[in-house]
């Protein structure tokens, strides 16, 4: 998408763990779900000011609402919609992904969809559906969605 876009590509995640200086699921581990929220916080905040770019967030960028504001005023939001059992197929080897390290991460991925969806619905501008697109089908429904909305130019 940035590349498609001429423009930065920022994972939020990757900035988080540079900052705190080892992986987030340790993180998770050793200081809790909540101190790393604290810092996803403030590293969302500022990585939402400034030029354009492309920003990765982390699945649960979204349950604090100072995030869902400063994402839904500071930015055009897409949210990249997958069904849980697409998401528990495209995850089922993941083992960076602290939340999934437990006994049934299914069932613990369709709890994360039903609180999580509505809040990515609230924070986003644009809701694409993502299916099982290739990811260059997937970049074109998004610019198209862009271009039509005059966010960026049309190919002339």
């Amino acid at each position: 998408m940035a590349k498609r876009l001429n423009c930065e590509f920022i994972d939020s995640d990757t900035v988080i763990e540079k900052r705190i200086g080892c992986p987030i699921r340790s993180f998770f581990e050793h200081e809790g779900e909540e101190r790393f929220r604290d810092i996803e916080q403030e590293v969302l905040a500022e990585l939402c000011e400034g030029s354009s770019r492309v920003l990765a967030t982390g699945g649960g960028a979204v349950l604090r609402q100072a995030n869902r504001e400063v994402l839904h005023t500071r930015t055009v939001a897409i949210y990249l919609h997958s069904t849980a059992a697409e998401l528990a197929r495209r995850l089922k080897n993941d083992t960076q992904r602290p939340l999934l390290q437990v006994a049934d991460p299914h069932a613990k991925l369709r709890e994360l969809y039903r609180v999580r969806d509505p809040l990515y619905r609230e924070t986003a501008h644009y809701v694409i559906e993502t299916g099982r697109p290739s990811v260059l089908s997937l970049v074109n429904m998004v610019v198209s969605q862009l271009e039509l909305a005059g966010l960026v130019p049309a190919p002339r």
